[in-house]
């Protein structure tokens, strides 16, 4: 990507301002949500229906990732960034102003493609604003800010939707995208320039779309009706295996390969798993074991994002002062402990029984998520760093569809019971274990480069090694 960082100052204001963007595409997957019966009454369509208006977000945001990636490589940072927070904003503002369902699936569509981008594009952006030996915390800053909107979602579009109407949970981007756009032209120097993508790239997202399209339905729509919704997932393969032979997906396939990079990537897909495993057991735990309101249990549930939010700064500097594989190491292991002591679930807990195993556990995914980050991004090439953000995201993004589809599969076969939250507590800490046996075995790149040499091309690195240069595969 074109364009370097200033690293004699630190722009604090500028990574600020990029967890501000992933809490707003964080809040616009969730929110809707909340929103969809007002959604049936007002455009007088059946609930099937208003689902497409929450996978019309999901399915560009996921397909478009990897392309974009390799787009935003090849253009200037500040170039990219502005006009895809404004098209971001604008198609916001679109989807509040829809006069039907149509309008309003096509708004949040150009909403996914846009959000997809600006996921690639922010961990290039957090890392670059910062001198090199406060990366960590830089990245650590922008997961912690950032995966609030996706918690605060459904009680923020509560409130928005009962006090001004469904159109405003959109119109609430408005200014925020305004203020990351002013702060971005404040605090980035002029590059560029922005180049359209070229065809190979638009043919690269039309075969990602059909893959993740049939992969995120078998995952959000069968999940918890059997194994049926694996026939979905197998619909994914064929396009998958066509965009294996394109040469469109060989950087990208290239860079999953590179030592240091193929752990923490399957690192947070492990993670994103376990944790939405988690969050989608928790609530029937809380409300058909022990009773509780709706209310009391997402109150309960806050436990986790608190525990988040107080380790996140913390694993930054550890990061930054002891390093950032240890404490990625140190994050995995006590998130894989919080969820363990969630298994023996009973009838005879406490919220607070809970909400301090979920605080755990929180902990433990703050203290991973920004120095794996950092760990990605100091790992892969310099001019990869956009592919590097995007496939973080795509990982991210299919453990959150492929945790509750696993949760959900195990509680359904054991009859919906206690039992069943037992063993997708047990699913999710197998996870995590798995996560503690990667981060051993391929956590740090085998060979590192040294800081006195030039940095590679992503072509340079995926070269094959002498047979005397071994790489440990993960």
């Amino acid at each position: 990507m074109a364009g370097t960082a200033e690293h004699d100052r630190d722009r604090w204001p500028l990574v600020a301002a990029m967890g501000l963007v992933v809490f707003m595409a964080t809040l616009d997957a969730g929110v809707v949500a909340v929103a969809l019966p007002a959604l049936e009454r007002d455009f007088g369509v059946r609930t099937a229906a208003t689902e497409w208006v929450v996978l019309g977000y999901l399915l560009p945001l996921v397909a478009v990732t990897l392309p974009a990636g390799r787009w935003l490589d090849r253009v200037g940072a500040r170039a990219a960034l502005v006009p895809l927070v404004g098209g971001f904003t604008a198609a916001g503002l679109a989807a509040g102003a829809a006069p039907g369902l149509g309008w309003l699936v096509a708004a949040r569509v150009g909403q996914g493609a846009f959000a997809g981008a600006l996921f690639a594009l922010v961990p290039v952006v957090a890392t670059r604003a910062v001198r090199p030996g406060r990366a960590a915390r830089a990245t650590s800053l922008v997961m912690t800010v950032g995966p609030l909107g996706a918690v605060s979602a459904p009680a923020v579009g509560g409130l928005i939707v009962q006090a001004w109407g469904w159109p405003w949970i959109f119109y609430v981007n408005g200014p925020l995208g305004v203020l990351v756009i002013a702060v971005a032209l404040r605090q980035m120097p002029p590059d560029g320039p922005l180049r359209r993508p070229s065809r190979d790239l638009l043919a690269e997202a039309a075969v990602l779309t059909l893959a993740m399209g049939a992969l995120l339905l078998g995952l959000s729509l069968a999940a918890g009706r059997g194994l049926g919704w694996l026939g979905l997932c197998a619909a994914a393969v064929p396009p998958l295996l066509l965009w294996t032979r394109m040469d469109a997906s060989r950087p990208a396939r290239a860079l999953a390969r590179m030592p240091g990079v193929t752990a923490p990537l399957l690192l947070v897909l492990m993670n994103a798993a376990a944790v939405a495993s988690v969050e989608f057991l928790a609530p029937f735990y809380l409300q058909r074991v022990l009773g509780l309101s709706a209310a009391a249990a997402g109150t309960a549930i806050l436990a986790f994002p608190a525990g988040m939010v107080l380790a996140g700064p913390v694993g930054g500097l550890l990061a930054d002062r002891w390093g950032a594989s240890r404490t990625v190491g140190l994050g995995v292991v006590v998130g894989a402990l919080g969820t363990a002591l969630m298994i023996p679930l009973g009838p005879g807990w406490t919220p607070a029984d809970l909400a301090w195993r979920l605080a755990v556990a929180g902990a433990g995914t703050g203290l991973f998520a920004g120095p794996n980050f950092a760990l990605l991004m100091r790992n892969a090439p310099d001019d990869a760093h956009g592919m590097a953000g995007a496939a973080q995201s795509l990982a991210r993004q299919l453990g959150f569809s492929l945790g509750p589809a696993l949760a959900t599969t195990a509680w359904a076969l054991s009859g919906y019971g206690l039992a069943g939250l037992r063993i997708g507590m047990g699913l999710a800490t197998a996870l995590g274990i798995l996560a503690v046996l990667v981060h051993g075995r391929g956590g740090r790149p085998a060979h590192p480069v040294r800081r006195d040499t030039p940095p590679t091309s992503a072509a340079e690195r995926a070269r094959p090694r002498p047979s005397t240069d071994r790489v440990d595969e993960v």
